[in-house]
C-alpha cells in the first residue's frame, strides 16, 4: 500500500479516536508512539496524518506536549461520506486553495461579456438554492466550475474536474451541515459567494482571489461544530 494511502487511513482511524472516545476540544490524543503502534504503522506515517490533521483544524501541536483536538468533526459527516473518505475530500481544499484562489484572480482579468453572465446566471441560482430546502451542491459546483472556465486557459477546467468527486462530497456536507445551524451559517455562505462574484464583475485580481481563499477557508471550517 501506498504511503499517502497508509496516511489517510491513519488520518481517519485518528478521527475514529476523537469520535469513539467522545473526545472534547482541548483533550490530548494519544502520544505519536501509542498512535503508531496502535494502528500498526510507523511514526513517520502517523506524523503526516496529525501535520494533515493539524492543516484541516482538527488538531494542533504544542511543542512538546503532543497533539490536542481543535476542533471535532461534525458528526453529519457520516450521512455524507465513509470515514476512509474523510482524508481525501478534505484534501481537496488544499487543492482548492491554489487552484481556485488563482482561478478567480484569472477570470477577473480575462473574463469575457459572456462569461460574466454565466457566472452572473450561477450565482442567481445558487441563491435560489441555498435559500431555499432544495439540495444546492449541483449548483455550487457550477459557479466554481464557471469561474474556472472564465479563466480563458483550458487546463484549469480539466484539472477541475478531476476534483470532482471529493469536492461535491464537502458540498454536499457542507450545505446540509450548515442548514442544521442557525439561518446566519447560510447567508454567510451566500455573502462569500456574492464577494468573489463581486470582485470578478470589478475586474479586481487581488480582491477576487482573497474572497475565494476566505470562502474556501470558511467552508472547511463548515464541516466542523
Amino acid at each position: 500500500m501506498s504511503e499517502g494511502r497508509l496516511t489517510d487511513r491513519a488520518y481517519a482511524a485518528i478521527v475514529r479516536i476523537i469520535n469513539d472516545e467522545a473526545l472534547a476540544v482541548g483533550d490530548r490524543l494519544p502520544s505519536e508512539a501509542r498512535l503508531a503502534e496502535s494502528f500498526g504503522m510507523s511514526r513517520a506515517i502517523v506524523r503526516e496524518a496529525l501535520a494533515r490533521l493539524a492543516s484541516d483544524g482538527i488538531t494542533e501541536a504544542r511543542r512538546g506536549a503532543g497533539s490536542y483536538v481543535k476542533r471535532r468533526p461534525s458528526a453529519r459527516l457520516d450521512t455524507h461520506m465513509p470515514m476512509d473518505t474523510l482524508a481525501s475530500a478534505m484534501g481537496t481544499y488544499e487543492v482548492r486553495f491554489v487552484l481556485e484562489a488563482e482561478a478567480a484572480r484569472l477570470a477577473a482579468q480575462r473574463r469575457s461579456p459572456a462569461q460574466m453572465e454565466a457566472i452572473e446566471r450561477a450565482l442567481a441560482a445558487l441563491r435560489v438554492a441555498l435559500l431555499s430546502n432544495a439540495p444546492a451542491h449541483d449548483e455550487d459546483w457550477r459557479l466554481h466550475r464557471a469561474i474556472v472556465e472564465a479563466t480563458a486557459n483550458a487546463s484549469f477546467p480539466l484539472v477541475f474536474d478531476q476534483l470532482l468527486d471529493g469536492v461535491m462530497r464537502v458540498l454536499r456536507a457542507g450545505v446540509d451541515i450548515s442548514r442544521s445551524r442557525p439561518p446566519a451559517v447560510i447567508d454567510a455562505m451566500m455573502e462569500e459567494h456574492d464577494a468573489i462574484v463581486d470582485a470578478i464583475r470589478a475586474q479586481d485580481a487581488d480582491g477576487a482571489a482573497l474572497a475565494m481563499r476566505w470562502h474556501l477557508s470558511q467552508g472547511r471550517r463548515r464541516l466542523m461544530p
